[in-house]
């Protein structure tokens, strides 16, 4: 589900019917979102949007990816367990944001209906963190860290579970304390066995 992106598209008219669609959201919530809606809020035709996004999901998704970065660095000082801890506690963070987490939330829903939503949210955000969170993890292999037998993608199901669990679930987020708890709990498997690491 890739936004469709005529060359002669306006970038203000875009930018405002993804803000448009950022600001319905969270008054209205996703399920009462509509691209009527949209469009009267950003002062388009409705037509304006649909030349340039296939549904109000997608306008969503571009208004979400503005938000949150997919390409910044995952932290690396040499110590894990502390890089683990930081990086969950910022992405804990965003999913607390009212300006982001709502949005998050309800594309993922939308994305168990619509599988080419599911494909976007993955090849576009999730996909993305995913490979950076990985990567450290690698690197955390080569260096003795965690055991070198395990798959880097089952670890970050370990770890980033509990967190989605909470938020989608039982609906409320862990606080940092609690993060800290999983990842200590987590690493006390995934580590080699001898002194603790991180």
């Amino acid at each position: 589900m890739t936004p469709r992106r005529p060359e002669r598209r306006s970038e203000e008219s875009a930018r405002a019917i993804v803000q448009a669609a950022l600001e319905l959201c969270r008054e209205v919530g996703y399920a009462k979102l509509s691209i009527e809606g949209i469009a009267n809020r950003a002062g388009v035709g409705k037509n304006t949007i649909y030349r340039w996004w296939p549904s109000k999901s997608a306008v969503l998704l571009d208004g979400l990816l503005s938000a949150v970065s997919v390409q910044g660095p995952f932290p690396d000082t040499g110590e894990v367990v502390a890089d683990f801890k930081t990086q969950m506690i910022a992405a804990s963070s965003i999913l607390a944001s009212p300006d982001t987490g709502p949005h998050y939330a309800a594309l993922i829903g939308e994305a168990q209906q619509d599988p080419a939503l599911g494909g976007a949210l993955w090849d576009r955000l999730v996909g993305h963190l995913v490979a950076a969170a990985t990567e450290r993890i690698r690197s955390a292999q080569q260096q003795g860290q965690i055991r070198p037998e395990l798959d880097p993608e089952f670890v970050v199901e370990l770890l980033y579970g509990p967190t989605y669990y909470r938020w989608l679930i039982r609906r409320h987020l862990p606080d940092p304390d609690h993060i800290r708890m999983v990842v200590d709990t987590a690493f006390a498997g995934i580590a080699p066995s001898g002194p603790a690491v991180g």
